[in-house]
Protein backbone atom coordinates (compact mmCIF):
# COMPACT_ATOMS: atom_id res chain seq x y z
CA UNK A 1 0.00 0.00 0.00
CA UNK A 2 1.43 3.65 -1.08
CA UNK A 3 2.52 5.48 2.04
CA UNK A 4 0.80 8.51 0.42
CA UNK A 5 -2.86 6.53 1.10
CA UNK A 6 -5.14 8.36 3.33
CA UNK A 7 -5.47 5.78 6.98
CA UNK A 8 -8.47 4.62 7.66
CA UNK A 9 -9.41 4.67 11.48
CA UNK A 10 -12.57 4.06 13.53
CA UNK A 11 -13.64 4.12 16.73
CA UNK A 12 -14.78 1.43 18.71
CA UNK A 13 -16.21 3.53 21.64
CA UNK A 14 -17.81 6.72 21.59
CA UNK A 15 -15.67 9.01 23.82
CA UNK A 16 -17.53 10.05 26.58
CA UNK A 17 -19.06 13.64 26.49
CA UNK A 18 -19.06 15.32 30.18
CA UNK A 19 -22.82 15.68 31.25
CA UNK A 20 -23.34 19.14 33.24
CA UNK A 21 -27.28 18.27 34.41
CA UNK A 22 -29.17 21.57 34.56
CA UNK A 23 -30.86 22.03 37.80
CA UNK A 24 -34.46 21.35 38.28
CA UNK A 25 -37.48 22.09 40.68
CA UNK A 26 -41.10 20.50 41.17
CA UNK A 27 -42.77 17.76 42.38
CA UNK A 28 -40.42 14.95 41.91
CA UNK A 29 -37.42 16.84 42.55
CA UNK A 30 -38.61 17.49 46.19
CA UNK A 31 -39.39 13.73 46.52
CA UNK A 32 -35.71 13.31 45.39
CA UNK A 33 -33.99 15.69 47.32
CA UNK A 34 -36.46 14.42 50.62
CA UNK A 35 -35.08 11.03 50.05
CA UNK A 36 -31.60 11.73 49.84
CA UNK A 37 -31.63 13.73 52.72
CA UNK A 38 -33.27 10.69 54.74
CA UNK A 39 -31.36 7.95 53.29
CA UNK A 40 -28.06 9.66 53.60
CA UNK A 41 -29.21 11.13 57.47
CA UNK A 42 -29.80 7.22 58.71
CA UNK A 43 -26.45 6.68 57.04
CA UNK A 44 -24.21 9.04 58.79
CA UNK A 45 -26.54 9.16 62.09
CA UNK A 46 -27.62 5.21 63.13
CA UNK A 47 -23.77 4.60 63.87
CA UNK A 48 -23.74 7.65 66.69
CA UNK A 49 -27.17 6.19 68.33
CA UNK A 50 -26.00 4.16 71.72
CA UNK A 51 -28.24 1.13 72.83
CA UNK A 52 -27.37 -0.35 76.32
CA UNK A 53 -24.43 1.34 76.83
CA UNK A 54 -23.16 -0.25 73.27
CA UNK A 55 -23.66 1.36 69.18
CA UNK A 56 -27.29 0.34 68.48
CA UNK A 57 -25.87 -0.92 65.16
CA UNK A 58 -22.85 -2.69 65.23
CA UNK A 59 -21.29 -5.93 63.18
CA UNK A 60 -18.73 -6.78 65.21
CA UNK A 61 -16.42 -9.05 63.10
CA UNK A 62 -13.74 -10.20 65.62
CA UNK A 63 -16.45 -11.28 68.21
CA UNK A 64 -18.69 -12.82 65.50
CA UNK A 65 -21.78 -10.59 67.27
CA UNK A 66 -24.27 -8.73 65.10
CA UNK A 67 -26.02 -6.19 67.22
CA UNK A 68 -29.34 -4.77 65.66
CA UNK A 69 -30.74 -2.87 68.75
CA UNK A 70 -31.77 -4.71 70.98
CA UNK A 71 -31.31 -8.46 69.03
CA UNK A 72 -27.86 -10.08 68.67
CA UNK A 73 -27.53 -12.15 65.87
CA UNK A 74 -24.49 -14.98 65.46
CA UNK A 75 -23.19 -16.53 62.55
CA UNK A 76 -25.87 -19.47 62.96
CA UNK A 77 -28.51 -16.90 62.72
CA UNK A 78 -27.30 -16.04 58.81
CA UNK A 79 -30.49 -17.66 57.96
CA UNK A 80 -32.20 -14.31 59.12
CA UNK A 81 -29.79 -12.63 56.25
CA UNK A 82 -30.39 -15.11 53.40
CA UNK A 83 -34.77 -13.93 54.27
CA UNK A 84 -33.84 -10.50 54.30
CA UNK A 85 -31.73 -10.29 50.96
CA UNK A 86 -34.55 -12.57 49.56
CA UNK A 87 -37.76 -9.60 50.82
CA UNK A 88 -35.08 -7.00 48.90
CA UNK A 89 -34.96 -8.74 45.72
CA UNK A 90 -39.16 -9.30 45.85
CA UNK A 91 -39.46 -5.78 46.75
CA UNK A 92 -37.44 -4.53 43.99
CA UNK A 93 -39.23 -6.95 41.69
CA UNK A 94 -42.68 -5.69 42.97
CA UNK A 95 -41.97 -1.83 43.09
CA UNK A 96 -40.54 -2.67 39.57
CA UNK A 97 -43.70 -4.17 38.10
CA UNK A 98 -45.84 -1.79 39.76
CA UNK A 99 -43.80 1.91 38.83
CA UNK A 100 -40.43 1.05 36.58
CA UNK A 101 -36.74 1.88 38.08
CA UNK A 102 -38.28 3.51 41.39
CA UNK A 103 -35.00 2.19 43.24
CA UNK A 104 -32.80 3.66 40.49
CA UNK A 105 -34.70 7.16 40.97
CA UNK A 106 -34.81 7.53 44.01
CA UNK A 107 -33.08 5.12 46.51
CA UNK A 108 -30.23 3.61 44.64
CA UNK A 109 -26.77 4.72 46.59
CA UNK A 110 -25.31 5.96 43.30
CA UNK A 111 -28.14 8.19 42.76
CA UNK A 112 -28.31 9.24 46.17
CA UNK A 113 -24.70 10.17 46.89
CA UNK A 114 -24.23 11.41 42.97
CA UNK A 115 -26.70 14.27 44.29
CA UNK A 116 -25.00 15.20 47.15
CA UNK A 117 -21.73 15.76 45.07
CA UNK A 118 -23.84 17.76 42.13
CA UNK A 119 -25.37 19.61 44.83
CA UNK A 120 -21.78 20.34 45.75
CA UNK A 121 -20.63 21.24 42.30
CA UNK A 122 -23.54 23.41 42.17
CA UNK A 123 -23.07 25.76 44.73
CA UNK A 124 -19.26 25.97 44.16
CA UNK A 125 -19.24 25.83 40.40
CA UNK A 126 -22.80 27.01 39.19
CA UNK A 127 -25.40 26.09 37.41
CA UNK A 128 -25.10 23.94 33.97
CA UNK A 129 -24.68 26.79 31.81
CA UNK A 130 -21.63 28.57 34.05
CA UNK A 131 -20.35 25.01 34.37
CA UNK A 132 -20.17 24.22 30.72
CA UNK A 133 -18.26 27.97 30.53
CA UNK A 134 -15.43 27.25 33.26
CA UNK A 135 -14.77 23.65 31.61
CA UNK A 136 -13.98 25.50 28.34
CA UNK A 137 -12.08 28.17 29.90
CA UNK A 138 -8.64 28.40 29.60
CA UNK A 139 -6.50 26.59 33.00
CA UNK A 140 -6.11 30.18 34.90
CA UNK A 141 -6.17 31.11 38.63
CA UNK A 142 -9.82 31.41 39.15
CA UNK A 143 -10.58 28.06 37.19
CA UNK A 144 -8.17 26.34 39.27
CA UNK A 145 -9.10 27.83 43.04
CA UNK A 146 -12.65 26.76 41.63
CA UNK A 147 -11.80 22.86 40.64
CA UNK A 148 -9.24 22.54 43.78
CA UNK A 149 -12.16 23.63 46.03
CA UNK A 150 -14.61 21.22 44.65
CA UNK A 151 -12.19 18.30 44.63
CA UNK A 152 -11.35 19.08 48.46
CA UNK A 153 -14.75 19.06 49.90
CA UNK A 154 -15.72 16.04 47.51
CA UNK A 155 -12.48 14.34 48.97
CA UNK A 156 -13.60 15.35 52.38
CA UNK A 157 -17.23 14.20 51.83
CA UNK A 158 -16.11 10.58 50.46
CA UNK A 159 -13.69 10.16 53.68
CA UNK A 160 -16.20 11.08 55.80
CA UNK A 161 -18.59 8.66 54.08
CA UNK A 162 -15.88 5.87 54.77
CA UNK A 163 -15.48 6.47 58.20
CA UNK A 164 -18.92 6.06 58.82
CA UNK A 165 -19.12 2.89 57.03
CA UNK A 166 -15.77 1.11 59.12
CA UNK A 167 -18.08 2.44 61.93
CA UNK A 168 -20.87 0.33 61.18
CA UNK A 169 -18.12 -2.71 62.17
CA UNK A 170 -16.20 -0.52 64.84
CA UNK A 171 -17.48 1.29 67.27
CA UNK A 172 -17.66 4.38 65.54
CA UNK A 173 -16.10 6.58 68.83
CA UNK A 174 -13.27 4.34 69.51
CA UNK A 175 -12.51 4.84 65.59
CA UNK A 176 -12.51 7.96 65.83
CA UNK A 177 -10.09 7.91 68.57
CA UNK A 178 -8.05 5.90 66.67
CA UNK A 179 -7.62 8.46 63.76
CA UNK A 180 -7.10 10.73 65.66
CA UNK A 181 -4.56 9.26 67.12
CA UNK A 182 -3.47 7.36 63.76
CA UNK A 183 -3.55 4.42 65.39
CA UNK A 184 -6.04 2.39 63.77
CA UNK A 185 -5.40 -1.50 62.13
CA UNK A 186 -4.58 -2.17 58.72
CA UNK A 187 -7.59 -2.80 57.58
CA UNK A 188 -9.38 -0.73 59.00
CA UNK A 189 -7.29 2.33 57.42
CA UNK A 190 -8.13 0.26 54.01
CA UNK A 191 -11.70 0.34 53.94
CA UNK A 192 -11.97 3.80 55.37
CA UNK A 193 -9.55 4.99 51.98
CA UNK A 194 -11.06 2.45 49.94
CA UNK A 195 -14.83 3.39 50.91
CA UNK A 196 -13.88 7.21 50.47
CA UNK A 197 -11.85 6.29 47.24
CA UNK A 198 -14.68 4.29 45.66
CA UNK A 199 -17.54 7.27 46.68
CA UNK A 200 -15.11 9.91 45.36
CA UNK A 201 -14.52 7.78 41.80
CA UNK A 202 -18.35 6.68 41.21
CA UNK A 203 -20.71 9.80 42.78
CA UNK A 204 -17.53 12.45 41.17
CA UNK A 205 -16.25 11.11 38.06
CA UNK A 206 -17.96 8.52 36.97
CA UNK A 207 -21.45 9.16 37.94
CA UNK A 208 -24.38 8.14 34.61
CA UNK A 209 -21.41 5.48 33.54
CA UNK A 210 -21.89 3.45 36.22
CA UNK A 211 -25.87 3.31 36.19
CA UNK A 212 -25.38 2.44 31.76
CA UNK A 213 -22.14 0.42 31.57
CA UNK A 214 -21.77 -1.13 35.28
CA UNK A 215 -25.31 -1.67 36.46
CA UNK A 216 -26.63 -5.02 35.32
CA UNK A 217 -30.10 -3.81 36.79
CA UNK A 218 -30.63 -2.05 33.63
CA UNK A 219 -30.12 -4.58 31.74
CA UNK A 220 -32.93 -6.99 32.76
CA UNK A 221 -35.16 -4.49 33.46
CA UNK A 222 -37.30 -4.77 30.27
CA UNK A 223 -37.74 -8.72 32.23
CA UNK A 224 -39.94 -6.90 34.92
CA UNK A 225 -41.59 -4.60 32.35
CA UNK A 226 -45.20 -4.84 30.74
CA UNK A 227 -47.46 -3.33 29.22
CA UNK A 228 -49.38 -1.81 32.58
CA UNK A 229 -46.10 -0.45 34.65
CA UNK A 230 -45.65 2.75 35.35
CA UNK A 231 -42.88 4.36 33.07
CA UNK A 232 -41.74 8.17 32.25
CA UNK A 233 -43.08 8.85 28.45
CA UNK A 234 -43.29 11.54 25.77
CA UNK A 235 -46.35 11.59 24.43
CA UNK A 236 -45.90 11.73 20.82
CA UNK A 237 -49.06 12.13 20.14
CA UNK A 238 -49.68 15.55 21.31
CA UNK A 239 -45.93 16.11 21.31
CA UNK A 240 -45.42 15.54 17.33
CA UNK A 241 -44.66 17.82 14.82
CA UNK A 242 -42.44 19.60 17.53
CA UNK A 243 -41.04 23.54 16.66
CA UNK A 244 -40.22 26.83 17.79
CA UNK A 245 -43.29 29.10 18.56
CA UNK A 246 -43.91 32.41 20.14
CA UNK A 247 -45.82 32.40 23.42
CA UNK A 248 -49.35 33.19 21.88
CA UNK A 249 -49.03 31.39 18.85
CA UNK A 250 -51.95 28.87 18.34
CA UNK A 251 -49.81 25.08 17.53
CA UNK A 252 -52.70 24.19 15.49
CA UNK A 253 -52.63 27.40 13.14
CA UNK A 254 -49.15 26.20 13.01
CA UNK A 255 -49.35 22.46 12.59
CA UNK A 256 -47.45 21.97 15.20
CA UNK A 257 -47.89 19.68 18.38
CA UNK A 258 -47.12 20.80 22.01
CA UNK A 259 -43.03 20.12 21.96
CA UNK A 260 -41.42 23.53 21.42
CA UNK A 261 -38.57 21.59 21.21
CA UNK A 262 -36.32 23.05 24.14
CA UNK A 263 -34.43 20.14 25.26
CA UNK A 264 -34.43 21.27 28.47
CA UNK A 265 -35.71 17.40 29.12
CA UNK A 266 -32.19 16.68 27.93
CA UNK A 267 -30.40 19.24 30.13
CA UNK A 268 -31.92 18.09 33.01
CA UNK A 269 -31.33 14.48 32.48
CA UNK A 270 -28.71 13.06 35.07
CA UNK A 271 -27.50 10.72 31.84
CA UNK A 272 -28.19 12.99 29.14
CA UNK A 273 -30.39 11.23 27.37
CA UNK A 274 -33.45 12.69 25.14
CA UNK A 275 -36.29 10.91 26.42
CA UNK A 276 -38.85 11.76 23.20
CA UNK A 277 -36.77 8.90 21.63
CA UNK A 278 -38.82 6.22 23.69
CA UNK A 279 -38.40 4.07 26.85
CA UNK A 280 -33.92 3.45 26.79
CA UNK A 281 -32.01 1.61 29.41
CA UNK A 282 -30.24 4.36 30.29
CA UNK A 283 -33.59 6.08 31.59
CA UNK A 284 -33.67 5.36 35.65
CA UNK A 285 -36.55 6.78 36.26
CA UNK A 286 -35.78 10.20 38.24
CA UNK A 287 -38.32 12.34 36.33
CA UNK A 288 -36.45 15.32 36.13
CA UNK A 289 -37.85 15.65 32.59
CA UNK A 290 -41.46 15.72 34.31
CA UNK A 291 -40.82 18.30 36.39
CA UNK A 292 -38.98 20.81 33.83
CA UNK A 293 -41.71 19.74 30.62
CA UNK A 294 -44.54 20.94 33.60
CA UNK A 295 -42.78 24.25 34.06
CA UNK A 296 -42.21 24.86 30.26
CA UNK A 297 -46.46 23.31 29.44
CA UNK A 298 -47.33 25.90 32.46
CA UNK A 299 -45.37 29.09 31.15
CA UNK A 300 -47.28 28.01 27.31
CA UNK A 301 -50.87 27.85 29.14
CA UNK A 302 -50.70 24.40 27.80
CA UNK A 303 -51.96 21.32 29.71
CA UNK A 304 -49.46 19.51 31.53
CA UNK A 305 -48.06 15.84 31.17
CA UNK A 306 -46.48 15.77 27.58
CA UNK A 307 -43.70 14.27 29.57
CA UNK A 308 -45.42 11.80 32.53
CA UNK A 309 -45.41 8.92 34.51
CA UNK A 310 -47.82 6.22 32.31
CA UNK A 311 -48.06 3.60 30.75
CA UNK A 312 -47.95 1.48 27.38
CA UNK A 313 -51.53 0.55 27.21
CA UNK A 314 -52.61 4.60 28.61
CA UNK A 315 -50.35 5.83 25.87
CA UNK A 316 -52.09 3.95 23.31
CA UNK A 317 -55.75 4.86 25.08
CA UNK A 318 -56.14 1.50 26.52
CA UNK A 319 -57.00 -0.13 30.25
CA UNK A 320 -54.01 0.50 32.86
CA UNK A 321 -54.25 -2.57 35.40
CA UNK A 322 -52.04 -1.29 37.96
CA UNK A 323 -53.25 -4.79 40.10
CA UNK A 324 -52.48 -7.64 38.05
CA UNK A 325 -51.53 -11.45 38.78
CA UNK A 326 -47.45 -10.55 38.55
CA UNK A 327 -47.93 -7.99 41.05
CA UNK A 328 -50.97 -10.14 43.34
CA UNK A 329 -47.65 -12.79 42.72
CA UNK A 330 -44.74 -10.46 44.08
CA UNK A 331 -47.16 -8.75 46.71
CA UNK A 332 -48.21 -12.41 48.44
CA UNK A 333 -44.48 -13.65 48.08
CA UNK A 334 -43.41 -10.46 49.67
CA UNK A 335 -45.41 -10.72 52.73
CA UNK A 336 -44.99 -14.25 53.30
CA UNK A 337 -41.42 -14.00 53.54
CA UNK A 338 -41.07 -11.04 55.47
CA UNK A 339 -43.90 -12.42 58.26
CA UNK A 340 -42.12 -15.61 58.03
CA UNK A 341 -38.49 -13.85 58.93
CA UNK A 342 -40.30 -11.53 61.76
CA UNK A 343 -41.72 -14.62 63.10
CA UNK A 344 -38.70 -16.57 63.42
CA UNK A 345 -36.73 -13.39 64.68
CA UNK A 346 -39.74 -12.88 67.44
CA UNK A 347 -39.75 -16.56 68.54
CA UNK A 348 -35.58 -17.08 68.06
CA UNK A 349 -34.05 -19.44 71.02
CA UNK A 350 -31.62 -17.76 72.73
CA UNK A 351 -29.89 -21.03 73.48
CA UNK A 352 -29.23 -23.68 70.27
CA UNK A 353 -28.56 -27.27 70.33
CA UNK A 354 -27.11 -29.28 67.35
CA UNK A 355 -26.99 -33.34 68.05
CA UNK A 356 -24.26 -35.40 66.25
CA UNK A 357 -23.48 -39.01 66.66
CA UNK A 358 -20.64 -40.76 67.59
CA UNK A 359 -19.91 -42.44 64.17
CA UNK A 360 -17.11 -44.52 65.37
CA UNK A 361 -19.82 -46.99 66.76
CA UNK A 362 -23.88 -47.37 66.77
CA UNK A 363 -23.64 -48.34 70.30
CA UNK A 364 -22.17 -50.30 72.72
CA UNK A 365 -23.33 -52.85 76.01
CA UNK A 366 -22.22 -51.83 79.30
CA UNK A 367 -20.89 -54.18 82.19
CA UNK A 368 -24.10 -53.97 83.90
CA UNK A 369 -25.82 -54.82 80.29
CA UNK A 370 -27.35 -51.79 78.95
CA UNK A 371 -27.03 -50.20 76.14
CA UNK A 372 -25.59 -46.95 75.18
CA UNK A 373 -25.24 -44.70 72.45
CA UNK A 374 -22.19 -41.88 72.61
CA UNK A 375 -23.50 -38.13 70.99
CA UNK A 376 -21.48 -34.82 70.37
CA UNK A 377 -23.84 -31.89 71.64
CA UNK A 378 -23.02 -28.10 70.88
CA UNK A 379 -24.58 -26.07 73.10
CA UNK A 380 -24.61 -22.27 71.41
CA UNK A 381 -25.36 -19.83 74.21
CA UNK A 382 -27.05 -16.54 72.02
CA UNK A 383 -26.96 -14.04 74.67
CA UNK A 384 -24.62 -11.40 76.14
CA UNK A 385 -23.74 -13.13 79.70
CA UNK A 386 -22.64 -16.82 80.85
CA UNK A 387 -25.18 -19.79 81.46
CA UNK A 388 -25.36 -23.18 82.77
CA UNK A 389 -27.62 -25.17 81.49
CA UNK A 390 -29.49 -28.37 82.26
CA UNK A 391 -29.72 -31.23 79.33
CA UNK A 392 -31.89 -33.44 79.73
CA UNK A 393 -33.41 -36.43 77.49
CA UNK A 394 -36.43 -38.02 76.42
CA UNK A 395 -38.48 -39.74 73.94
CA UNK A 396 -38.52 -43.61 75.53
CA UNK A 397 -39.52 -44.35 79.11
CA UNK A 398 -36.24 -45.49 81.37
CA UNK A 399 -33.67 -43.66 79.35
CA UNK A 400 -30.85 -42.58 81.60
CA UNK A 401 -28.22 -39.20 80.25
CA UNK A 402 -24.49 -39.14 81.40
CA UNK A 403 -22.83 -36.37 80.57
CA UNK A 404 -18.78 -35.86 81.21
CA UNK A 405 -18.77 -32.05 82.16
CA UNK A 406 -21.40 -29.51 83.00
CA UNK A 407 -22.79 -27.77 80.38
CA UNK A 408 -21.72 -24.31 81.17
CA UNK A 409 -21.95 -21.81 78.57
CA UNK A 410 -19.92 -18.38 78.30
CA UNK A 411 -21.65 -15.40 76.08
CA UNK A 412 -22.15 -16.23 72.05
CA UNK A 413 -19.50 -19.17 72.76
CA UNK A 414 -20.55 -22.86 71.76
CA UNK A 415 -19.49 -25.42 74.51
CA UNK A 416 -19.07 -29.17 73.24
CA UNK A 417 -19.69 -32.23 75.64
CA UNK A 418 -20.02 -35.65 75.29
CA UNK A 419 -23.34 -37.18 76.27
CA UNK A 420 -24.34 -40.82 77.08
CA UNK A 421 -27.44 -42.33 76.88
CA UNK A 422 -28.47 -45.42 78.09
CA UNK A 423 -31.14 -47.74 78.17
CA UNK A 424 -32.23 -51.18 78.99
CA UNK A 425 -32.97 -53.20 75.97
CA UNK A 426 -35.82 -54.99 77.67
CA UNK A 427 -37.63 -51.19 77.21
CA UNK A 428 -36.71 -50.58 73.60
CA UNK A 429 -39.31 -52.68 71.46
CA UNK A 430 -37.74 -51.18 68.09
CA UNK A 431 -34.32 -51.79 67.08
CA UNK A 432 -34.31 -47.81 66.50
CA UNK A 433 -36.77 -44.96 68.15
CA UNK A 434 -36.45 -40.59 68.39
CA UNK A 435 -35.35 -39.45 71.51
CA UNK A 436 -35.09 -35.20 71.95
CA UNK A 437 -31.98 -33.45 74.05
CA UNK A 438 -33.46 -30.34 75.69
CA UNK A 439 -31.23 -28.14 77.06
CA UNK A 440 -32.44 -25.28 79.73
CA UNK A 441 -30.80 -22.35 81.15
CA UNK A 442 -30.94 -23.01 85.26
CA UNK A 443 -31.38 -19.42 85.78
CA UNK A 444 -34.09 -19.05 83.35
CA UNK A 445 -36.44 -21.81 82.78
CA UNK A 446 -37.94 -19.92 79.54
CA UNK A 447 -34.83 -20.28 77.73
CA UNK A 448 -34.97 -23.45 76.43
CA UNK A 449 -34.34 -25.36 72.92
CA UNK A 450 -34.76 -28.92 72.06
CA UNK A 451 -33.11 -30.93 68.92
CA UNK A 452 -34.08 -34.56 67.99
CA UNK A 453 -32.30 -37.36 67.21
CA UNK A 454 -31.98 -41.45 66.89
CA UNK A 455 -31.26 -43.84 69.59
CA UNK A 456 -30.24 -47.60 67.84
CA UNK A 457 -29.92 -50.79 70.05
CA UNK A 458 -28.62 -54.46 69.42
CA UNK A 459 -31.24 -56.25 66.54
Amino acid sequence: MSSDAPSLKQELYAKRETIHPRAVTGLFARLRVTAVLALLGLYYFIPWIQWDERQAILFDLPARKFYIFGLVLWPQDFIYLSGLLIVAALSLFFFTAVAGRLWCGYACPQTVWTEAFMWIERKIEGDRNQRIKLDKAPLRHKKIWTKVLKHSIWILFSLWTGYTFVGYFTPIIELGSKLLTMSTGPWETFWVFFYGFATYGNAGWMREQVCIYMCPYARFQSAMFDRNTLIISYDKERGEPRGHRKRKADPKALGLGSCIDCKLCVQVCPTGIDIRDGLQYQCIGCAACVDVCDQVMEKLDYPKGLVRYTTENAMEHGETKLIRPRVIFYALLLLVIAGLLVFGLVNRSPVGIDIIRDRNVLYRITDEGLVENIYNLKILNKQEHDHEYRVEVSGIDGLQLRLDKLAVVKAGQVAELSAGVLIDPVLMTKPSADISFTVTALEDESITSQSEARFIKPR
